[in-house]
């Protein structure tokens, strides 16, 4: 069996989990896949030594369940910063980046969150067109921040006033398997 292909086909065969130690070779796996320029193995591992809020989505298939996104974010002092939100390619198109990005609202909001930020390259349309449909709204600009085939690009800093966007207000800090939609 492919261990990432496939559309999800009921909302319920999706769930979100803390990302464990045990979930970096898939994660990796998912962000080479996705990205010219990706993290590494001891990024991943100290966003969890750190205890950034780390989430994977995985997807069911009969018993088993694979990885086809995740998700990295840092909460301090009243904000929330999306460090990485990821989809494998295949599953690009099939709702895993709102489910994930709608699964940080509700953690943030659950750390009282008033703000949740991110940076997003201009060229990745899908995902401003993701960051703006859920609200986010620009607030500035990082001159040369991500590497680039031709030097660097810059990347526009969107923002997310949580007090007045909506989000599933279900609680995800106690289990380490919580699901949306249940």
């Amino acid at each position: 069996m492919n261990r990432l292909a496939g559309p999800v086909a009921r909302r319920q065969d999706l769930r979100m989990a803390r990302m464990r130690d045990g979930d970096v070779a898939a994660v990796i796996a998912v962000e080479h896949a996705a990205y010219d320029f990706p993290w590494n193995e001891r990024v991943f591992k100290d966003c969890l030594r750190v205890g950034y809020s780390c989430w994977v989505a995985q997807a069911a298939h009969g018993s088993d369940r694979d990885l086809c996104g995740f998700a990295v974010m840092s909460i301090g002092a009243g904000e929330a910063h999306v460090l990485n939100l990821c989809v494998a390619p295949q599953w690009h198109r099939h709702g895993i980046g709102a489910r994930l990005l709608t699964h940080l609202q509700v953690v943030a909001r659950n750390h009282r969150v008033e703000r949740m930020l991110l940076e997003v390259r201009p060229s990745n349309l899908a995902a401003v067109a993701l960051y703006i449909g859920a609200g986010f709204v620009r607030i500035g600009e990082r001159k040369g921040y991500y590497p680039a085939a031709d030097g660097r690009e810059d990347a526009l800093v969107l923002a997310l006033d949580l007090a007045f966007a909506g989000a599933n207000e279900t609680d995800v800090s106690a289990p380490s398997t919580a699901r949306l939609g249940d």
